[in-house]
């Protein structure tokens, strides 16, 4: 049935949530802004504008349902990247609070 969906967020800590679907379990970091998503996909940042619906999101990484279709290093660079930036815009977010 495609019409179903099954979906639960646990908030493990701020800013740290487990999320539970039928596909399976991933782990997101972040909070309003700036989330990084890590499942078995592989990694997906997310950055948006809270309040209006804007976002953008892309994958910094792949996961074991993605094979490389040659053996190449782990872009870890661009994860660590991705790290910073989010914590920069959750560091700003916070002391604007």
């Amino acid at each position: 049935m495609k019409g179903f969906r099954f979906q639960k967020r646990i908030k493990v800590a701020p800013g740290v949530r487990l999320n539970l679907s039928k596909s399976g379990v991933s782990t997101s970091l972040g909070g309003p802004g700036a989330s990084l998503n890590i499942g078995k996909k592989g990694v997906k940042s997310t950055v948006g504008l809270p309040g209006t619906g804007l976002s953008y999101s892309s994958h910094l990484g792949k996961g074991k349902a993605q094979p490389a279709p040659v053996p190449e290093q782990p872009s870890t660079g661009r994860v660590l990247a991705g790290l910073g930036v989010l914590v920069l815009i959750c560091g700003g977010i916070w002391l604007a609070l």
